[in-house]
């Protein structure tokens, strides 16, 4: 082998090393998802990402911008704790509580319009993708009386995290 040969195979082993490996596939052959890990930084984040998605969904419509609200989002995380301890997602606390009883502990007396729940693995942007996929839940974020949002989550050691927007006028 003369020696740009070997230095052509030595760049190719190089490359190959540095490749990212294959993701795994399923049963359908579909690549496995990987679950998204919510890190510190991550969680400073997440509120005006999903504000920012939320604001351009809704300017599309004509819809005004919607603004954080620390009640709202404080009554979200409550309640996504709350659901991991269950282990379901439902828009009922533990102890009965409906999502107007929620917000009004935190002190939010605004209207509130909607609670979107998911349980997932995935981050944010996906979870808002999925709720404005089902009518129901994109009414919520899309009502044009909404002026106020709130997003929480809590995210499980098996990386499964439960979400919490609350929507309120």
């Amino acid at each position: 082998m003369t020696r740009h040969n070997l230095l052509a195979l030595a760049a190719l082993m190089a490359l190959t090393a540095c490749a990212a490996p294959a993701p795994q596939l399923g049963p359908d052959g579909q690549p496995l998802p990987v679950a998204y890990q919510i890190t510190a930084r991550e969680q400073a984040a997440i509120p005006d990402r999903l504000l920012a998605q939320v604001n351009t969904l809704r300017a599309g419509s004509a819809l005004g911008p919607l603004v954080l609200s620390p009640q709202l989002a404080a009554a979200a995380t409550a309640h996504s704790r709350d659901m991991a301890a269950q282990n379901r997602s439902w828009h009922f606390g533990s102890d009965g509580s409906s999502p107007l009883d929620r917000a009004g502990r935190q002190g939010y007396y605004g209207r509130l319009i909607g609670e979107n729940i998911s349980e997932t693995y995935e981050n944010e942007i996906a979870t808002l993708s999925a709720w404005m996929q089902v009518r129901d839940t994109r009414d919520v974020i899309m009502d044009p009386n909404a002026r106020e949002l709130g997003i929480g989550w809590y995210q499980e050691p098996t990386s499964k995290i439960w979400w919490t927007l609350l929507i309120g006028g």
